[in-house]
């Protein structure tokens, strides 16, 4: 029988694949700031919509982060034995996006809260305040995928050898995999849809296997 450590970490890739896609909703409906031009009106619609970006950042980096402890965890400990430093690295990798992912959503949602209250005094001082803490959240956690990418890289080339995860996901891992690390690079930015895409069909994938009574027999 599949171990209770699996079984959490097959629940938490499904959460995770269901937080991205409430992302994308929500950014692309309620949060969708396409038509404000300038700094002033951006700050403007941010304060509109206060509370919608303060779910939407909870739930999509602090929520999510926390969920990714689990899950890395539940990898590590399936895919240890059969390639030890692979692992080793990818959870080390995992462990430090998990940590990125909610230190951006907790300055996000502090630092937006501030911003906010100072826009009705001050907008100018608002926009800079704005601008400081867009360049941080995205320099933590939004603006590139490189370690997040060298997590899911790691582990799924742990996979691969030791064959204990179906190897189409393993290479669609490596895929996506190298997608987020290449974020890294301002030309490649669309690959940040590429990566967070492919990462909603890996989720589901991956926890639907660990889901499974018998996990040896992928």
């Amino acid at each position: 029988m599949i171990s209770d450590l699996q079984k959490l970490g097959g629940i938490s890739a499904l959460i995770e694949a269901a937080l991205y896609m409430t992302g994308f909703g929500l950014f692309l409906t309620v949060l969708d700031a396409s038509g404000y031009e300038g700094h002033v009106q951006q700050v403007a619609f941010l304060a509109d919509n206060q509370v919608a970006s303060y779910i939407a950042n909870f739930l999509i980096y602090v929520v999510f982060g926390v969920v990714l402890v689990v899950l890395v965890l539940a990898l590590h400990a399936r895919l240890k034995n059969g390639s030890p430093a692979i692992m080793q690295t990818a959870t080390a990798f995992g462990l430090i996006w998990a940590g990125l992912v909610i230190a951006s959503g907790m300055i996000a949602n502090i630092g937006n809260s501030t911003v906010v209250g100072l826009f009705s005094e001050n907008q100018d001082q608002a926009v800079l305040l704005w601008l400081a803490i867009i360049t941080v959240q995205e320099a933590l956690g939004g603006g590139n995928e490189i370690v997040g990418g060298l997590w899911v890289l790691l582990l799924s080339w742990a996979a691969l050898r030791a064959g204990s995860l179906p190897k189409v996901l393993n290479y669609l891992g490596v895929l996506i995999g190298l997608a987020g690390i290449l974020t890294v690079v301002p030309a490649f930015d669309v690959l940040m849809d590429v990566f967070g895409l492919g990462q909603i069909v890996w989720f589901v994938w991956l926890g639907i296997v660990m889901l499974r009574e018998n996990p040896s027999t992928t």
